[in-house]
């Protein structure tokens, strides 16, 4: 008996193992005259599966349901063309990179498309929920991206073949360019695989989607089909007057744009950092704390919880970058310095943010996952020893407590 897959064309979940097939030859016959909703709740099918989920592949030994179980029986079946790594590690780490997508990248996808669709309820704050935990997942493949071309070891393994497939339900249903482009490495990653002979045969030519799809009542029934109204000669119509024509709706303003007017002007400060090229202490600093209006603005401090993680110079730079990138939504209301210190190794990541208000805005809070990776302290300027640290991070001071500078970044 030839190995069976029973889902419908296109199912997402079915190509892993249909990818797995075609990288280690194995042959799987696709089961005729598959209807979902309908052969999924057959007895013969509830046999093979008891909760009338697909895929389910059929062997020679008995069927197989959940879909990471079929791709890892398939990337077995032709030993000497393995896809599980050439040592214990390897084999681990694997396995390790399938939990990790199918958790933290496949989960959080599903959550954010299913109920758009109308398959469940919708939930505001269920998606958003469901986003920023995706982000999170993306966040951490795309540093580990950046310093490896695959997940593991230097060819494509079950790891790589279960994560594009993750990614590709994201890439056609709700993850646009403008999502996705926070994660570069993740980007590049994704179209290589896709675009390669034993993905395209599976999936064919993948289009990412222009835009998250628009929200559906769960259960509701599709439209019935017009029927073609029959044309009418156009009437004559009285031109509109000018009165009647919808006024454009005002944009709505930043909560920030209503705080009472203070005499610090962002962009002067801006622009005196920038311009200044010498005298940097008496003439900047100096200026910066002249100009300080601590009614109308807050200094905070920001230390990188995770510290340990960056053992690697450029993923720490990357991953510092990307989060300057993202505060973009702040560029107008902020001013930030990100210094990167230690001559090697876990490397420490530590900030200054200058926000108008008096707190850090919410929609930064909102919008900026990256936030709660940070520790956040206020600034007390009646501390001159806080009032120091402060200058000494606008001056790009090294070595800054008593460690080197790899790198300061700024935003303004």
């Amino acid at each position: 008996m030839a190995l069976v897959m029973h889902a419908y064309k296109g199912n997402k979940n079915s190509e892993k193992a249909l990818i797995a097939a075609e990288f280690t030859g194995v042959k799987i016959d696709a089961a005729s005259g598959f209807e979902m909703f309908v052969t999924n709740q057959t007895p013969q099918f509830l046999k093979m599966n008891p909760l009338g989920k697909i895929p389910v592949l059929e062997t020679p030994e008995g069927p197989i349901f959940e879909s990471n179980a079929i791709a890892r029986y398939v990337s077995r079946l032709n030993g000497d063309k393995s896809l599980n790594g050439s040592s214990l590690i390897e084999y681990a780490h694997i396995e390790q990179w399938i939990d990790f997508s199918t958790m933290e990248i496949y989960a959080h996808i599903f959550d954010w498309f299913v109920p758009r669709m109308g398959y469940i309820p919708y939930s505001a704050p269920s998606e958003e929920a469901a986003i920023s935990a995706l982000k999170r997942g993306l966040e951490a493949l795309n540093t580990h991206l950046a310093s490896n071309t695959y997940l593991v070891g230097h060819s494509v393994t079950l790891a790589d073949i279960i994560t594009v497939c993750s990614l590709n339900l994201g890439m056609t249903s709700v993850m646009t360019k403008s999502f996705t482009s926070a994660f570069p490495h993740v980007e590049r990653y994704f179209w290589t695989l896709i675009n390669q002979p034993n993905f395209k045969k599976v999936v064919g030519d993948v289009k990412q989607t222009d835009s998250v799809p628009p929200i559906k009542k769960a259960g509701q029934p599709a439209k019935p089909k017009e029927q073609p109204k029959k044309k009418e000669a156009p009437k004559a119509e009285a031109p509109k007057p000018v009165e009647e024509e919808e006024a454009p709706k005002p944009k709505a303003k930043n909560p920030l744009d209503l705080l009472p007017p203070s005499p610090m002007v962002l962009d002067e400060w801006k622009r005196l950092y920038s311009n200044t090229k010498s005298n940097f202490r008496e003439v900047a600093i100096k200026g910066f704390w002249d100009m300080y209006d601590p009614e109308g603005y807050s200094l905070w401090f920001c230390d990188y919880k995770y510290n340990d993680e960056n053992m690697v110079s450029f993923v720490t730079l990357n991953k510092v970058g990307g989060f300057l990138q993202r505060m973009d939504l702040a560029r107008k209301y902020a001013f930030g310095k990100m210094l990167i210190c230690g001559s090697e190794g876990p490397f420490k990541v530590k900030g200054l943010w200058l926000f108008r208000g008096t707190e850090i805005p919410k929609f930064v809070m909102d919008e900026v996952y990256d936030m709660e990776l940070y520790e956040w302290t206020k600034v007390d300027i009646s501390d001159e020893a806080q009032k120091e640290r402060v200058s000494q991070m606008i001056e790009d001071a090294e070595p800054f407590e008593g460690e080197a500078l790899l790198d300061a970044k700024c935003f303004k």
